[in-house]
């Protein structure tokens, strides 16, 4: 297991992937085919579903499929975790935000969060953005973890955990090129001027990236590299990099 910090988060939160009944749920998911063979025979897209989950108001049962243009909401001590167009999300407990339609019915454009944790992972498509109150993230193809705190005036945590992102909060912009967890602040005020600010790496691991990219085929910058950099929150493998934290520097 890797090194991660928690901050405000619980250890079960993010150990979901080692239950048997996740792993069990994968597995089947792989094995049937993934997205592609749920899409054509008309079957649900959730992966698993723990404790009670919302979509547009209505209580979500297993059986269902979440659709762009949805709202989702996750009640305490529940976790959701779908596919949708090749794409993989983890939505935490008091989650709430809503999937917005791309080109067509199984493209996301914008994942528009209002509060809560999504962790997820992008295959390359085109632009695609996630939306918070205090920030903006330009998708390409990565993978990310989202976090909206109500209790600090909604300000963002962000973590380009691998890939390219174009960041933006308040006039302050950032472009983000990852190997190894890449983090952000959006801020309601500025801080020391600024409303997009470096962070460390916190409330998510390693493997359960891992895991949302095997759901879609795909394999985190560090499985392809064959090996892992400092997780301070730096986005490099290099423990002493070149370069400053994007958000160190105005743009």
């Amino acid at each position: 297991m890797t090194r991660h910090v928690l901050q405000g988060r619980t250890e079960d939160e993010v150990l979901w992937f080692r239950r048997r009944a996740f792993l069990q749920a994968a597995a089947a998911w792989t094995a049937m085919g993934g997205w592609a063979a749920a899409e054509a025979q008309q079957r649900s897209n959730i992966v698993e579903l723990r404790g009670d989950a919302r979509v547009n108001g209505q209580r979500l049962v297993p059986q269902q499929t979440v659709q762009s243009g949805d709202s989702i909401e996750t009640g305490p001590g529940s976790h959701l975790i779908f596919v949708v167009g090749g794409s993989s999300f983890l939505v935490r407990q008091n989650s709430r935000f809503t999937v917005e339609r791309g080109a067509s019915l199984n493209a996301v454009a914008v994942l528009r969060m209002i509060t809560g944790a999504v962790a997820s992972v992008w295959t390359k498509g085109s632009a695609r953005q996630i939306v918070t109150p205090t920030l903006t993230a330009g998708i390409r193809g990565t993978g990310v973890y989202t976090e909206v705190r109500p209790e600090q005036n909604l300000r963002t945590y962000f973590c380009n955990c691998w890939g390219v992102v174009d960041m933006r909060a308040g006039p302050d912009r950032a472009l983000s090129e990852a190997s190894y967890h890449q983090s952000f602040w959006g801020e309601p005020e500025p801080k020391n001027g600024r409303f997009l600010t470096p962070a460390g790496a916190i409330n998510h691991t390693d493997e359960e990236m891992e895991y949302l990219a095997r759901l879609v085929n795909q394999r985190t910058a560090w499985q392809l590299a064959g090996a892992k950099g400092v997780k301070d929150g730096m986005g490099y493998m290099d423990p002493q990099p070149g370069s400053a934290h994007p958000a160190a520097t105005r743009r």
